[in-house]
């Protein structure tokens, strides 16, 4: 595409959706962000809503730049795009999904950049952090290993879902809440959960453990046990949830989600009133993904309304923007390099 927009007009993006079809999908993006999600014989379980990977990536759904991928807005604006923190990336660092669980997920580890080298086959490294949006009752987490658990132990019991359960740090899943996966560290997200995932740009993920489950075949699905035993790091028991904030005031307030990780840096803004941020000299892009109510952001013209579950790309070169909840209140998951 011939893309002929100065990059001092660039503006927020969003996305169009791309809908997966998960054997374990659920129906809260239709109930609880209202989407209509197109015809599936296997439920929707996730959505991806910001990517750029080989056949997969996202169109931009809004203004002139409508129609082009952001691959090819990255091929033509780079550092304007992606700021000075990500203009040596060829692709966009990130990937964007919301999880949508009607039964629990495989119990499953990504790898971190040892294991890859390592395990070799394209293995691509992922942290990844979750946010949840909403959850059902009785809804769980589970991440991490707990102190009794050892590699000996783990690898005997893995036919036994109760006994590898009993291994796992488990956590009543809450709205707001805030877990931290990092590369090496086993998880599932139990079913009734509908989770804002931002991850690094990979695709690779091992499973140890698929509870018995049958795929769409009626066979169950495949295993990937040896190498994800060699991924997991046994060393790591600390705990990846980060509690959300309780109650409300009459003023904005931002608090850090995760700092620091060398890979993005996430803020939960609580948001009442108009807020006025900015990408500064260029550092990097911005990314506002709409958590409940309707947001509208950007400045004087170049602007761009999110409605629940919406993201938003904020180039690095925009500079000063303001985020202005259009429902009274608002919260917004911020993400940047």
């Amino acid at each position: 595409m011939n893309i002929t927009l100065e990059s001092s007009k660039l503006y927020p993006l969003k996305f169009m959706p791309i809908y997966m079809e998960r054997i374990w999908g659920g129906n809260m993006m239709s109930e609880v962000l209202g989407r209509t999600l197109p015809e599936h014989s296997v439920p929707i379980g996730e959505s991806w809503e910001l990517v750029d990977r080989d056949g997969e990536e996202s169109v931009v759904l809004n203004g002139e730049l409508a129609g082009c991928t952001l691959h090819e807005l990255i091929e033509h604006y780079r550092g304007n795009l992606l700021g000075r923190a990500g203009k040596d990336f060829v692709r966009f660092p990130l990937l964007v999904k919301i999880i949508d669980a009607g039964e629990r997920l495989s119990l499953q580890v990504h790898p971190d950049e040892q294991a890859c080298r390592e395990i070799g086959n394209g293995a691509e490294p992922k942290t990844e952090m979750w946010y949840v949006i909403a959850a059902e009752s009785g809804a769980e987490i589970m991440a991490g290993l707990n102190g009794s658990a050892t590699k000996v132990r783990l690898k005997d019991v893995l036919d036994y879902p109760d006994e590898v359960e009993s291994m796992l740090q488990i956590y009543n899943s809450q709205p707001g809440d805030a877990y931290y996966i990092a590369s090496g560290t086993l998880h599932a997200i139990g079913a009734g959960n509908l989770i804002l995932e931002i991850q690094q740009n990979s695709d690779t993920t091992y499973r140890v453990n698929d509870w018995g489950r049958l795929g769409p075949d009626g066979k169950p699905r495949e295993l990937h046990r040896e190498v994800g035993l060699k991924s997991i790091n046994f060393t790591n028991r600390t705990s990846p949830r980060i509690a959300g904030v309780v109650g409300e005031t009459g003023f904005n307030r931002k608090y850090d989600v995760v700092k620091l990780c060398p890979f993005f840096q996430v803020a939960d803004l609580r948001l009442c009133s108009v807020w006025n941020d900015s990408t500064g000299s260029g550092e990097s892009f911005h990314l506002l993904s709409a958590v409940n109510g309707c947001v509208e952001v950007g400045r004087d013209e170049r602007t761009a309304v999110l409605l629940p579950g919406e993201t938003a790309l904020i180039p690095g070169c925009f500079g000063a923007y303001y985020i202005k909840p259009l429902d009274g209140k608002a919260t917004v998951v911020k993400t940047t390099l």
